[in-house]
Protein backbone atom coordinates (compact mmCIF):
# COMPACT_ATOMS: atom_id res chain seq x y z
CA UNK A 1 0.00 0.00 0.00
CA UNK A 2 1.64 3.28 -1.00
CA UNK A 3 0.21 6.33 0.96
CA UNK A 4 -1.93 9.72 -0.03
CA UNK A 5 0.29 12.63 -1.67
CA UNK A 6 -0.16 13.87 1.83
CA UNK A 7 -0.59 12.53 4.82
CA UNK A 8 -1.13 14.06 8.53
CA UNK A 9 0.20 10.97 11.05
CA UNK A 10 -2.33 12.52 13.53
CA UNK A 11 -2.35 13.23 17.56
CA UNK A 12 0.29 10.33 18.62
CA UNK A 13 0.44 9.24 22.21
CA UNK A 14 3.97 10.18 22.70
CA UNK A 15 6.86 11.38 20.85
CA UNK A 16 10.18 12.17 21.65
CA UNK A 17 9.40 15.90 21.37
CA UNK A 18 6.77 18.44 22.09
CA UNK A 19 7.53 19.99 18.89
CA UNK A 20 5.51 17.55 16.92
CA UNK A 21 2.81 16.41 19.67
CA UNK A 22 0.07 16.98 17.38
CA UNK A 23 1.71 15.02 14.37
CA UNK A 24 3.96 15.68 11.79
CA UNK A 25 2.41 16.57 7.41
CA UNK A 26 3.74 13.47 4.85
CA UNK A 27 4.15 14.76 1.32
CA UNK A 28 5.57 12.06 -0.83
CA UNK A 29 9.01 10.80 1.01
CA UNK A 30 9.54 13.72 3.42
CA UNK A 31 8.64 15.42 6.59
CA UNK A 32 7.26 18.58 5.49
CA UNK A 33 5.67 19.83 8.09
CA UNK A 34 5.72 19.42 12.26
CA UNK A 35 1.94 19.70 14.11
CA UNK A 36 2.00 21.66 17.63
CA UNK A 37 -0.26 20.16 20.04
CA UNK A 38 -3.70 20.30 20.06
CA UNK A 39 -3.32 22.29 16.30
CA UNK A 40 -3.98 21.51 12.81
CA UNK A 41 -1.56 21.13 9.63
CA UNK A 42 -1.23 24.24 7.86
CA UNK A 43 -0.77 22.19 4.85
CA UNK A 44 -4.43 21.19 3.14
CA UNK A 45 -4.00 16.75 3.40
CA UNK A 46 -5.42 14.15 1.45
CA UNK A 47 -5.68 11.75 4.43
CA UNK A 48 -5.59 11.57 7.85
CA UNK A 49 -4.07 8.79 10.14
CA UNK A 50 -5.24 8.10 13.56
CA UNK A 51 -2.11 7.90 15.66
CA UNK A 52 -3.50 8.40 19.36
CA UNK A 53 -3.37 5.13 20.84
CA UNK A 54 0.41 4.91 18.38
CA UNK A 55 3.81 6.19 20.12
CA UNK A 56 5.92 7.50 17.03
CA UNK A 57 9.31 7.48 17.04
CA UNK A 58 12.03 7.89 13.89
CA UNK A 59 12.63 5.14 12.37
CA UNK A 60 15.07 2.91 14.63
CA UNK A 61 18.69 2.49 12.59
CA UNK A 62 20.57 -0.70 12.73
CA UNK A 63 24.21 0.25 12.39
CA UNK A 64 25.55 -3.05 12.23
CA UNK A 65 24.26 -6.82 11.80
CA UNK A 66 24.92 -10.12 9.72
CA UNK A 67 22.18 -10.87 7.81
CA UNK A 68 23.55 -14.54 6.76
CA UNK A 69 23.72 -15.16 10.68
CA UNK A 70 19.95 -15.65 11.01
CA UNK A 71 20.79 -19.37 9.76
CA UNK A 72 22.82 -20.20 12.30
CA UNK A 73 20.88 -18.82 15.59
CA UNK A 74 21.44 -21.08 18.68
CA UNK A 75 23.94 -23.21 16.85
CA UNK A 76 24.98 -26.45 18.65
CA UNK A 77 28.94 -26.31 17.96
CA UNK A 78 29.25 -22.53 19.17
CA UNK A 79 27.43 -22.88 22.34
CA UNK A 80 28.86 -21.19 25.52
CA UNK A 81 32.17 -19.91 23.57
CA UNK A 82 34.03 -16.79 23.90
CA UNK A 83 34.69 -14.71 20.06
CA UNK A 84 37.80 -16.84 18.94
CA UNK A 85 36.14 -19.89 20.05
CA UNK A 86 33.01 -19.00 18.68
CA UNK A 87 34.34 -18.08 15.18
CA UNK A 88 36.60 -20.84 14.71
CA UNK A 89 33.45 -23.25 15.06
CA UNK A 90 31.26 -21.07 12.97
CA UNK A 91 33.92 -20.46 10.16
CA UNK A 92 33.81 -23.49 8.69
CA UNK A 93 29.46 -23.65 8.84
CA UNK A 94 29.15 -20.20 7.21
CA UNK A 95 31.49 -21.76 4.32
CA UNK A 96 28.99 -23.51 3.09
CA UNK A 97 26.33 -20.98 2.78
CA UNK A 98 24.68 -21.13 -0.94
CA UNK A 99 22.74 -18.17 -2.66
CA UNK A 100 19.37 -18.79 -1.71
CA UNK A 101 20.21 -19.28 1.80
CA UNK A 102 21.83 -16.02 1.75
CA UNK A 103 18.48 -14.96 -0.03
CA UNK A 104 16.51 -16.13 2.38
CA UNK A 105 18.02 -14.92 6.10
CA UNK A 106 18.77 -11.27 4.43
CA UNK A 107 14.40 -11.10 3.99
CA UNK A 108 14.51 -12.79 7.38
CA UNK A 109 16.78 -10.29 9.04
CA UNK A 110 15.12 -7.43 7.15
CA UNK A 111 11.80 -8.25 7.62
CA UNK A 112 12.55 -8.82 11.47
CA UNK A 113 14.32 -5.47 11.78
CA UNK A 114 11.16 -3.88 10.41
CA UNK A 115 8.62 -5.35 12.64
CA UNK A 116 11.26 -4.17 15.64
CA UNK A 117 10.71 -0.11 14.12
CA UNK A 118 14.23 -0.40 11.62
CA UNK A 119 13.98 1.89 8.77
CA UNK A 120 17.28 2.06 7.93
CA UNK A 121 19.76 -1.37 8.07
CA UNK A 122 23.47 -1.90 7.90
CA UNK A 123 24.56 -5.30 7.10
CA UNK A 124 28.62 -6.56 6.93
CA UNK A 125 28.97 -9.20 4.96
CA UNK A 126 32.40 -10.30 4.57
CA UNK A 127 31.90 -14.60 3.19
CA UNK A 128 32.45 -14.98 -0.44
CA UNK A 129 32.87 -18.88 -0.72
CA UNK A 130 32.60 -20.01 -4.19
CA UNK A 131 29.20 -19.79 -5.69
CA UNK A 132 28.86 -16.98 -3.18
CA UNK A 133 30.49 -14.01 -5.36
CA UNK A 134 27.24 -11.88 -5.65
CA UNK A 135 26.27 -12.14 -2.21
CA UNK A 136 25.58 -8.05 -2.14
CA UNK A 137 24.43 -8.16 -5.34
CA UNK A 138 21.48 -10.64 -3.49
CA UNK A 139 21.20 -8.50 -0.24
CA UNK A 140 20.11 -5.37 -2.98
CA UNK A 141 17.49 -7.02 -4.29
CA UNK A 142 15.59 -8.61 -1.13
CA UNK A 143 16.19 -4.94 0.51
CA UNK A 144 14.48 -3.31 -2.94
CA UNK A 145 12.06 -6.10 -2.29
CA UNK A 146 10.79 -5.21 1.50
CA UNK A 147 11.76 -1.23 0.65
CA UNK A 148 14.15 -0.95 3.73
CA UNK A 149 16.27 1.50 3.66
CA UNK A 150 20.14 -0.10 3.50
CA UNK A 151 23.97 0.56 3.60
CA UNK A 152 25.37 -2.58 2.48
CA UNK A 153 29.15 -3.02 3.61
CA UNK A 154 31.36 -4.60 0.91
CA UNK A 155 32.91 -6.61 3.31
CA UNK A 156 36.45 -8.97 3.14
CA UNK A 157 38.69 -11.68 4.16
CA UNK A 158 42.38 -12.22 2.89
CA UNK A 159 44.24 -13.91 6.06
CA UNK A 160 42.98 -17.21 6.11
CA UNK A 161 44.85 -20.20 8.64
CA UNK A 162 47.75 -20.25 6.60
CA UNK A 163 48.50 -16.61 6.71
CA UNK A 164 47.89 -16.50 10.25
CA UNK A 165 44.22 -15.33 10.45
CA UNK A 166 41.69 -17.46 11.70
CA UNK A 167 39.22 -17.99 8.61
CA UNK A 168 39.57 -20.78 6.79
CA UNK A 169 41.11 -20.61 3.16
CA UNK A 170 37.59 -21.99 1.42
CA UNK A 171 36.45 -17.78 2.88
CA UNK A 172 39.22 -16.06 1.69
CA UNK A 173 39.67 -13.79 -1.21
CA UNK A 174 42.64 -12.41 -3.14
CA UNK A 175 43.31 -8.82 -2.26
CA UNK A 176 42.70 -8.40 -6.54
CA UNK A 177 39.34 -9.73 -6.50
CA UNK A 178 37.96 -7.81 -3.21
CA UNK A 179 38.93 -4.39 -4.22
CA UNK A 180 37.58 -5.38 -7.85
CA UNK A 181 34.38 -6.18 -6.85
CA UNK A 182 34.50 -3.16 -3.92
CA UNK A 183 34.49 -0.60 -6.84
CA UNK A 184 32.46 -2.73 -8.98
CA UNK A 185 29.36 -2.75 -6.23
CA UNK A 186 30.47 1.21 -5.60
CA UNK A 187 29.57 2.59 -9.11
CA UNK A 188 26.62 0.12 -9.57
CA UNK A 189 24.89 0.58 -6.32
CA UNK A 190 25.63 3.66 -4.18
CA UNK A 191 23.93 6.56 -4.08
CA UNK A 192 25.01 10.02 -2.78
CA UNK A 193 22.17 11.77 -3.21
CA UNK A 194 19.85 12.83 -0.17
CA UNK A 195 17.48 10.35 0.61
CA UNK A 196 19.15 6.94 -0.91
CA UNK A 197 17.78 3.80 -0.35
CA UNK A 198 20.96 1.90 -1.07
CA UNK A 199 24.45 3.23 0.22
CA UNK A 200 27.36 0.95 -0.29
CA UNK A 201 30.38 0.92 2.44
CA UNK A 202 33.96 -0.71 2.13
CA UNK A 203 34.39 -3.51 5.32
CA UNK A 204 37.07 -5.25 5.82
CA UNK A 205 36.23 -7.95 8.37
CA UNK A 206 38.62 -7.62 11.47
CA UNK A 207 42.45 -6.99 12.14
CA UNK A 208 42.90 -10.65 12.43
CA UNK A 209 41.27 -11.52 9.25
CA UNK A 210 42.66 -8.95 6.35
CA UNK A 211 46.23 -7.84 5.56
CA UNK A 212 47.21 -4.77 6.46
CA UNK A 213 47.47 -3.84 2.18
CA UNK A 214 43.73 -4.63 2.39
CA UNK A 215 42.73 -2.02 4.95
CA UNK A 216 44.64 0.90 3.14
CA UNK A 217 44.03 0.32 -0.30
CA UNK A 218 40.55 0.01 0.90
CA UNK A 219 41.13 3.40 2.69
CA UNK A 220 42.02 5.20 -0.28
CA UNK A 221 39.42 3.06 -2.52
CA UNK A 222 36.40 4.96 -0.17
CA UNK A 223 38.38 8.50 -0.54
CA UNK A 224 38.47 7.88 -3.97
CA UNK A 225 34.35 7.18 -4.23
CA UNK A 226 33.81 9.43 -0.98
CA UNK A 227 31.78 6.13 1.06
CA UNK A 228 32.36 5.00 4.24
CA UNK A 229 34.70 2.34 5.77
CA UNK A 230 33.99 -0.13 8.36
CA UNK A 231 35.31 -2.98 10.59
CA UNK A 232 35.03 -4.38 14.04
CA UNK A 233 37.77 -3.73 16.21
CA UNK A 234 38.52 -3.68 19.92
CA UNK A 235 35.76 -6.53 20.66
CA UNK A 236 37.92 -8.45 22.96
CA UNK A 237 41.30 -8.59 24.75
CA UNK A 238 42.08 -11.48 22.48
CA UNK A 239 42.13 -8.98 19.72
CA UNK A 240 44.37 -6.70 21.19
CA UNK A 241 46.29 -9.31 22.07
CA UNK A 242 46.60 -10.60 18.30
CA UNK A 243 47.44 -7.24 17.29
CA UNK A 244 50.51 -7.00 18.94
CA UNK A 245 51.80 -10.06 18.59
CA UNK A 246 50.83 -9.62 14.35
CA UNK A 247 51.35 -5.62 14.08
CA UNK A 248 53.59 -4.96 17.04
CA UNK A 249 50.82 -2.35 18.10
CA UNK A 250 47.22 -1.82 19.75
CA UNK A 251 44.13 -1.97 17.67
CA UNK A 252 43.59 2.42 17.41
CA UNK A 253 47.67 2.38 16.87
CA UNK A 254 46.72 -0.39 13.89
CA UNK A 255 43.90 1.46 12.44
CA UNK A 256 45.91 4.90 12.49
CA UNK A 257 48.85 3.19 10.71
CA UNK A 258 46.29 2.14 8.02
CA UNK A 259 44.92 5.51 7.18
CA UNK A 260 41.49 4.50 8.82
CA UNK A 261 41.90 7.55 11.78
CA UNK A 262 38.99 9.90 9.99
CA UNK A 263 34.95 10.09 10.47
CA UNK A 264 34.73 8.82 7.41
CA UNK A 265 35.08 5.24 9.66
CA UNK A 266 32.45 3.63 12.03
CA UNK A 267 33.71 0.90 13.96
CA UNK A 268 31.33 -2.51 15.58
CA UNK A 269 31.99 -2.83 19.35
CA UNK A 270 34.82 -0.53 20.46
CA UNK A 271 34.73 -1.92 24.00
CA UNK A 272 38.69 -2.40 24.98
CA UNK A 273 40.04 0.97 24.41
CA UNK A 274 42.54 3.30 26.91
CA UNK A 275 41.65 7.09 27.82
CA UNK A 276 43.87 8.28 25.40
CA UNK A 277 42.27 5.96 22.67
CA UNK A 278 39.24 7.45 23.16
CA UNK A 279 40.47 10.49 22.88
CA UNK A 280 42.13 10.11 19.67
CA UNK A 281 39.07 8.39 18.17
CA UNK A 282 37.09 11.41 19.51
CA UNK A 283 39.15 13.80 17.64
CA UNK A 284 38.39 12.16 14.14
CA UNK A 285 35.09 11.53 14.57
CA UNK A 286 35.28 7.94 14.64
CA UNK A 287 31.72 6.31 14.84
CA UNK A 288 30.92 3.25 17.27
CA UNK A 289 28.61 1.00 16.71
CA UNK A 290 27.63 -0.64 19.82
CA UNK A 291 26.19 -3.81 20.17
CA UNK A 292 25.26 -4.73 24.12
CA UNK A 293 23.41 -8.24 23.40
CA UNK A 294 26.25 -9.47 21.56
CA UNK A 295 28.94 -8.05 23.89
CA UNK A 296 27.03 -9.51 26.63
CA UNK A 297 26.32 -13.16 24.94
CA UNK A 298 29.98 -13.44 23.70
CA UNK A 299 31.25 -11.85 27.14
CA UNK A 300 33.37 -9.37 25.30
CA UNK A 301 32.77 -6.67 27.78
CA UNK A 302 31.09 -3.18 27.65
CA UNK A 303 31.52 -0.25 25.34
CA UNK A 304 32.70 3.18 26.83
CA UNK A 305 29.87 4.90 25.32
CA UNK A 306 29.73 8.06 27.33
CA UNK A 307 33.26 8.65 27.55
CA UNK A 308 33.39 8.24 23.33
CA UNK A 309 30.55 10.75 22.88
CA UNK A 310 31.89 13.39 25.48
CA UNK A 311 35.31 12.83 23.33
CA UNK A 312 33.89 13.56 19.69
CA UNK A 313 32.60 10.19 18.54
CA UNK A 314 28.91 9.44 16.82
CA UNK A 315 27.94 6.03 19.08
CA UNK A 316 24.71 4.13 17.29
CA UNK A 317 23.24 1.09 17.87
CA UNK A 318 23.95 -2.32 15.76
CA UNK A 319 21.87 -5.88 16.74
CA UNK A 320 24.93 -7.54 15.42
CA UNK A 321 24.79 -10.67 14.57
CA UNK A 322 21.55 -13.31 15.04
CA UNK A 323 24.41 -16.10 15.46
CA UNK A 324 25.85 -14.06 18.37
CA UNK A 325 22.62 -12.25 19.76
CA UNK A 326 20.89 -14.32 18.72
CA UNK A 327 18.19 -11.59 17.16
CA UNK A 328 17.66 -9.32 15.30
CA UNK A 329 15.17 -6.52 17.23
CA UNK A 330 16.04 -2.98 17.06
CA UNK A 331 14.18 -2.33 20.40
CA UNK A 332 15.12 -4.91 22.36
CA UNK A 333 18.57 -3.76 21.35
CA UNK A 334 17.47 -0.48 22.71
CA UNK A 335 16.52 -2.12 25.94
CA UNK A 336 19.55 -3.89 26.45
CA UNK A 337 21.65 -0.74 25.92
CA UNK A 338 20.21 0.56 28.28
CA UNK A 339 20.42 -1.69 30.63
CA UNK A 340 24.09 -2.87 30.36
CA UNK A 341 25.33 1.07 30.21
CA UNK A 342 23.38 1.51 33.43
CA UNK A 343 25.72 -0.38 34.80
CA UNK A 344 28.36 1.41 33.87
CA UNK A 345 27.33 4.73 34.04
CA UNK A 346 24.55 4.85 36.23
CA UNK A 347 20.50 5.56 36.23
CA UNK A 348 20.72 9.22 36.06
CA UNK A 349 22.88 9.34 32.71
CA UNK A 350 21.37 6.68 30.56
CA UNK A 351 17.89 7.74 30.02
CA UNK A 352 15.44 5.64 27.82
CA UNK A 353 16.17 9.32 25.85
CA UNK A 354 19.40 8.45 25.55
CA UNK A 355 19.44 5.14 24.22
CA UNK A 356 16.61 6.27 21.83
CA UNK A 357 18.99 8.62 20.35
CA UNK A 358 21.52 6.46 19.85
CA UNK A 359 19.30 4.04 17.94
CA UNK A 360 18.40 6.71 15.96
CA UNK A 361 20.07 9.92 15.31
CA UNK A 362 23.43 8.22 16.74
CA UNK A 363 23.49 5.37 14.32
CA UNK A 364 22.19 7.51 11.26
CA UNK A 365 25.68 9.99 12.27
CA UNK A 366 27.55 6.68 12.55
CA UNK A 367 26.71 6.04 8.57
CA UNK A 368 27.33 9.28 7.55
CA UNK A 369 23.62 10.55 7.05
CA UNK A 370 22.03 13.65 8.15
CA UNK A 371 18.96 13.08 6.29
CA UNK A 372 17.52 10.05 8.61
CA UNK A 373 17.22 9.43 12.62
CA UNK A 374 15.57 12.37 12.97
CA UNK A 375 11.75 14.04 13.12
CA UNK A 376 12.33 17.39 11.45
CA UNK A 377 11.20 19.35 8.54
CA UNK A 378 13.09 18.07 5.25
CA UNK A 379 14.01 14.58 6.63
CA UNK A 380 12.97 11.89 5.08
CA UNK A 381 9.54 10.12 6.46
CA UNK A 382 10.72 7.43 8.32
CA UNK A 383 8.61 6.69 11.07
CA UNK A 384 7.71 3.99 13.48
CA UNK A 385 4.33 3.49 14.93
CA UNK A 386 4.25 1.47 18.52
CA UNK A 387 0.77 0.24 20.43
CA UNK A 388 1.01 -0.29 24.09
CA UNK A 389 -2.03 -2.47 23.89
CA UNK A 390 0.54 -6.08 24.92
CA UNK A 391 0.29 -7.45 28.16
CA UNK A 392 3.84 -5.88 29.27
CA UNK A 393 2.35 -2.39 29.21
CA UNK A 394 -0.51 -3.18 31.17
CA UNK A 395 0.08 -0.72 34.07
CA UNK A 396 2.35 1.46 32.23
CA UNK A 397 2.86 5.24 32.97
CA UNK A 398 4.88 7.06 30.72
CA UNK A 399 3.99 6.04 27.01
CA UNK A 400 7.78 6.69 25.88
CA UNK A 401 9.43 5.07 28.61
CA UNK A 402 7.26 2.07 28.48
CA UNK A 403 8.42 1.06 24.96
CA UNK A 404 12.01 0.82 26.68
CA UNK A 405 11.76 -0.33 30.06
CA UNK A 406 8.31 -2.82 29.60
CA UNK A 407 10.19 -4.37 26.34
CA UNK A 408 8.61 -3.02 23.53
CA UNK A 409 8.35 -6.12 20.91
CA UNK A 410 6.76 -5.21 17.35
CA UNK A 411 5.67 -2.04 15.80
CA UNK A 412 2.12 -1.72 14.85
CA UNK A 413 3.40 0.32 11.68
CA UNK A 414 6.50 1.62 9.90
CA UNK A 415 7.10 3.77 7.22
CA UNK A 416 10.22 4.26 5.14
CA UNK A 417 10.64 6.79 2.55
CA UNK A 418 6.84 7.94 3.02
CA UNK A 419 5.51 4.34 2.48
CA UNK A 420 3.98 1.93 4.64
CA UNK A 421 6.11 -1.18 4.85
CA UNK A 422 4.48 -2.64 8.26
CA UNK A 423 0.87 -2.16 8.76
CA UNK A 424 -0.98 -3.81 11.65
CA UNK A 425 2.02 -5.76 12.22
CA UNK A 426 2.51 -7.19 9.15
CA UNK A 427 5.39 -6.80 6.88
CA UNK A 428 3.38 -5.91 3.65
CA UNK A 429 3.10 -8.12 1.12
CA UNK A 430 5.01 -10.88 2.51
CA UNK A 431 4.27 -13.94 2.97
CA UNK A 432 6.19 -14.57 6.61
CA UNK A 433 5.06 -17.75 7.43
CA UNK A 434 6.30 -19.39 3.98
CA UNK A 435 9.98 -17.23 4.30
CA UNK A 436 10.10 -18.86 8.04
CA UNK A 437 9.46 -22.44 6.52
CA UNK A 438 11.67 -22.35 4.42
CA UNK A 439 14.21 -20.86 6.46
CA UNK A 440 14.02 -23.23 9.27
CA UNK A 441 14.70 -25.80 6.16
CA UNK A 442 18.08 -24.35 4.96
CA UNK A 443 18.96 -23.74 8.38
CA UNK A 444 18.43 -27.45 8.59
CA UNK A 445 21.10 -28.44 6.01
CA UNK A 446 23.97 -26.13 8.17
CA UNK A 447 23.42 -28.17 11.34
Amino acid sequence: MQNPNTLWIKHPLATLSPAYAGGVVITENRITELVPAGQTPQTPVDEVFDASQHVLLPGLINAHHHFYQTLTRAHPVALNKALFSWLTSLYPVWAKLRPEMLEVSTQIALAELLLSGCSTASDHHYLFPRGLEDAIDIQVAQAQQLGVRVHLTRGSMSLGKEQGGLPPQSTVQSEDVIMADSERLIRRYHDHTDGAMIRVALAPCSPFSVSTELMKMSAELAEKHRVQLHTHLAETHDETAFCQKMFGMRPVDYLESVGWLSNRVWLAHGIHFNEQEIGRLGQAGVGIAHCPSSNMLLASGQCPTLDLEAAGCPVGIGVDGSASNDGSNMMTEVRQALLLQRLRYGAEKITHQKVLDWATNGSARCLGRDDVGDIAVGKQADLALFRLDDIQFAGAGDPLAALVLCGAQRADRMMVAGRWRVTDGTVCGLDIEALKARQRELAAQLV
